[in-house]
């Protein structure tokens, strides 16, 4: 069974560690080592998880950076699959 809504990652990461630490984003931004502005626009769903943010929380201990970069996969796939329902696409291969 798949999701018809897949959270943003940024979603996740906000709900998920930095409410329950009570780490507000400016706080997040500067143990991640980004920009306020770059943080908070994942955290809004304006930007996605970059393999080098992923990289960053999984050193920060906050899973492993491949759980992010697959939940980020996630979203992006989830979201085409709604936009692309009427594609025209045929089979690269003819049936024979």
């Amino acid at each position: 069974m798949t999701l018809k809504h897949h959270p943003h990652p940024g979603e996740i990461l906000r709900e998920e560690v930095l409410v329950p630490l009570g780490i507000d984003v400016t706080q997040a931004a500067q143990r991640l080592g980004v920009a306020r502005s770059t943080l908070s626009r994942v955290l809004n769903g304006h930007s996605g998880i970059s393999p080098i943010l992923a990289m960053r929380l999984e050193k920060a201990g906050v899973s492993t950076a491949r759980f992010w970069m697959t939940l980020q996969a996630n979203y992006e796939l989830a979201q085409v699959a709604q936009q692309s329902k009427n594609l025209k696409v045929k089979p690269l291969q003819e049936a024979v």
